[in-house]
């Protein structure tokens, strides 16, 4: 049973000596997410969020941000050009770790509504870029994973040979990956400083009357690490209208040694996150997830032609026409499959109006009544990868949903916004209607006189549209 805001709001005081709780509320949207959360006010007007972790998992990744958290130095976070929580405290409730945190403001948007131009994917990029040139004595001092090159490339080999080990992965997929694995110009990288898999809805933004959508915060620590860089770029497969600016914001801002191959293993390990989902259920003897993973990888490969397979010969005609391949999957391949982990920061199903009711009123990791599984745990040893916005990426197909007219407000939502724990959620995929149909752009702009727009101009108006959708997601 979740437990209520106030038994939570108690657990601050035992964790920050001194506190005076003046109130309490809730954090996770009717419990749907994977931690006991509540935000706390203090007399002194400050908010903090806490969670609790019940399972050993969960614990592991609140004792993994509380290290990450407080290895961010006062020079670390001068470094960065925006907030970062502050670690506040940790106690024990009950049976579980709970930690304290800064609750940060700022709005989400989930991948498949950031939009392209100026605004809010630059600040993405742009972002991503300055953790990136962190100093890896960040990582190395506090003792947290530093991996090279070699280790990141012999990782995923193993993953690849676990996956094919099951006899779930069609055989040309195993091929793509391994013929990548193999590929040594694809693994000459210098590591970086990163947070182990960002995600779209670890930024939170807030919207500048001149310079658009701006990212302000960024959440989700407990990866952090040194290792490839790529890691934190595989999420852009599921942003297909803003990748392609992110991408060369990252670029821009970043002073590293460019990176050529990038971009594919970015994809790369997108796609692996699939044979990722298939290993986790096979450690779990669940045929179940098994079965969900089977179905995604062979949507997967069905969308290769013969003369796609080779990852080599793709990097040699270029970024652009590798990406490519993987958009050409049947209409007819299912995907509605519940395989990411919930969120704290909004209720799906507040979001999601076409949803299925009994997967999103079954119990975390339990079963709805046709058998899938609601909220289930991706992961694999430390990885926490969330699957829901790969399966309505550019990876696998999505049906075409009719265009919508985006809000015509552009001031920013007073609400604020998420903890350190504001992970996308399980059926966080836009129901139909909600979302930009394949022939509208976000950006598009169906106003009489829009013709002699300026494309920037278009853009921003966009980026400001997507946040207005989202602007009931904050983590409160």
């Amino acid at each position: 049973m979740a437990r209520s805001p106030f038994t939570l709001a108690a657990a601050v005081t035992a964790a920050l000596s001194g506190a005076e709780v003046v109130g309490a509320r809730t954090l996770t949207a009717d419990g749907d997410g994977r931690f006991d959360s509540a935000v706390v006010t203090l007399a002194d007007g400050r908010e903090l969020a806490i969670r609790v972790g019940d399972d050993d998992e969960t614990a592991r990744e609140l004792a993994s941000e509380s290290l990450a958290l407080r290895a961010l130095t006062a020079g670390a976070r001068a470094m960065l050009p925006f907030r970062a929580p502050e670690y506040v405290g940790e106690t024990r409730l009950a049976d579980g770790r709970a930690l304290v945190t800064e609750l940060l403001p700022g709005f989400q948007i989930e991948a498949s509504h950031v939009p392209a131009g100026r605004g809010a994917a630059e600040s993405m990029g742009a972002s991503i870029a300055a953790v990136h040139a962190l100093p890896a004595s960040v990582v190395r001092s506090a003792g947290l994973t530093a991996r090279s090159a070699e280790e990141a490339r012999e990782e995923v080999r193993q993953l690849v040979d676990r996956a094919a080990a099951t006899g779930r992965v069609p055989a040309r997929l195993t091929v793509r990956w391994r013929e990548a694995v193999e590929d040594d110009d694809l693994w000459r990288f210098e590591s970086a400083v990163t947070l182990g898999g960002v995600q779209a809805t670890s930024f939170l933004f807030e919207d500048d009357p001149d310079a658009g959508p701006s990212v302000i915060g960024l959440v989700h620590w407990h990866g952090l690490a040194l290792g490839d860089p790529a890691v934190d770029l595989a999420w852009l497969s599921s942003a297909t209208d803003a990748a392609g600016d992110v991408h060369a914001a990252y670029a821009q801002a970043s002073d590293r040694t460019p990176d050529g191959a990038l971009a594919m293993r970015a994809r790369l390990l997108a796609e692996l996150e699939f044979a990722r989902w298939l290993v986790h259920g096979d450690a779990l003897h669940r045929t179940d997830i098994m079965d969900d993973a089977a179905a995604l990888l062979a949507a997967l490969a069905e969308g290769l032609r013969e003369n796609d397979l080779s990852v080599i010969a793709q990097r040699s005609e270029g970024v652009d026409s590798a990406m490519d391949a993987l958009g050409r999957v049947p209409e007819t391949a299912s995907t509605r499959v519940n395989i990411a982990m919930e969120t704290d920061a909004y209720n799906p199903r507040d979001l999601l109006p076409g949803e299925d009711d009994a997967v999103a009123d079954a119990p975390v990791g339990g079963r709805a009544e046709d058998g899938r599984v609601a909220g289930g745990d991706v992961y694999v040893g430390d990885s926490t990868e969330d699957l829901s916005d790969l399966a309505d990426s550019d990876l696998l197909p999505h049906p075409v949903a009719e265009p919508v007219e985006a809000s015509p407000r552009t001031e920013p939502h007073p609400s604020t916004g998420s903890g350190s724990d504001s992970r996308p959620g399980s059926g966080s995929r836009p129901g139909s209607g909600s979302r930009p149909g394949s022939g509208s752009r976000p950006g598009s702009d169906s106003r009489p006189g829009s013709d002699d727009a300026d494309p920037a101009d278009e853009a921003q108006r966009a980026a400001r549209a997507a946040l207005q959708r989202w602007t009931n997601s904050s983590s409160e």
